[in-house]
């Protein structure tokens, strides 16, 4: 389905990428960007956030396997799988070839920073919206282990019948959607334990990936930290410690909580506008006729 906004137009459709049909949503005209929401999330969190990068960059949003209108999982993610999907959806929406400003919110910012690093010739830019950071990853139990038991623990738990009576509520209470419905699925539910599981394997992932392979040269980096007030000022720290060690611009989003992209939608945008190329110019719009 295309339909024109202010800037462009938007494409909603579904791609499959290695089996699993993705939906995506494909808004406005320009240098391309994609925005990764953080664990649990959808495509609707950026809701904010686009009309004000539409006029100036094609922006692409899509949901990861089981959350959002995307199928279900068919396998437990991994760093190198979720930087490979975001390669895969760019190509499946025809832009394939296209450099990309690549977005990342929370555990999606480890998605994007390996999305940088695993294909250079793809990155025009990173911004990182208050990214998890990790400075020693570990895991306790082995991930074979993990996945089963959250696999068992998530089919018991939608058994329940749990999702349906409170995930739509506790999802309005954290940042008000049309879209909590969503949450009174299992799907949704299956979807964000198993990324939570897995978050240790991510950051050590990354780290790996820190160590071989650089951040392509000439794409510049922004770390974009939310600070609420004087309570959160160690994961303030936190995250201007990860902007020295990627040699990235350092902003603070203020007042704010985590969900940058919702409270202060403005700065996000003006990070992504000023991690990118400079967008083209656009043709004055004809000036209205008076009534003869």
């Amino acid at each position: 389905m295309t339909t024109y906004v202010r800037g462009g137009f938007v494409r909603g459709e579904f791609v499959r990428v290695g089996g699993v049909p993705h939906h995506v949503e494909v808004t406005g005209d320009g240098p391309v960007c994609v925005l990764g929401a953080g664990l649990g999330l959808g495509w609707f969190d950026w809701d904010p956030v686009v009309p004000l990068l539409a006029p100036h960059r094609t922006v692409v949003r899509f949901d990861r396997p089981g959350l959002g209108l995307s199928a279900h999982a068919r396998v437990a993610p991994t760093l190198r799988g979720e930087a490979e999907r975001i390669l895969r959806v760019l190509d499946a929406v025809g832009l394939g070839g296209a450099r990309a400003t690549v977005v990342g919110h929370s555990l999606a910012g480890f998605h994007a920073e390996a999305f940088a690093r695993l294909y250079p010739e793809r990155t025009e830019g990173l911004v990182l919206v208050d990214s998890s950071v990790e400075e020693r990853p570990r895991t306790l139990l082995p991930r074979g282990m993990r996945v089963a038991a959250t696999r068992a623990c998530g089919a018991l738990l939608c058994a329940t019948g749990l999702p349906r009576a409170v995930g739509p509520t506790l999802r309005r209470l954290t940042a008000p959607t049309p879209w909590a419905w969503l949450y009174g699925g299992s799907r949704v539910w299956r979807a964000a334990l198993m990324e939570y599981v897995t978050y240790g394997d991510a950051a050590r992932e990354l780290a790996v990936l820190r160590r071989r392979l650089p951040l392509p040269e000439g794409a510049p980096v922004t770390v974009l930290a939310a600070y609420a007030g004087s309570g959160s000022r160690r994961w303030l720290d936190r995250q201007r410690e990860l902007a020295h060690a990627l040699d990235a611009a350092f902003r603070v989003a203020t007042p704010s909580g985590h969900l940058v992209m919702r409270d202060r939608p403005a700065e996000v945008a003006r990070a992504v506008l000023t991690a990118g190329p400079e967008p083209r110019p656009r043709p004055p719009e004809p000036a209205a006729r008076c009534p003869e």
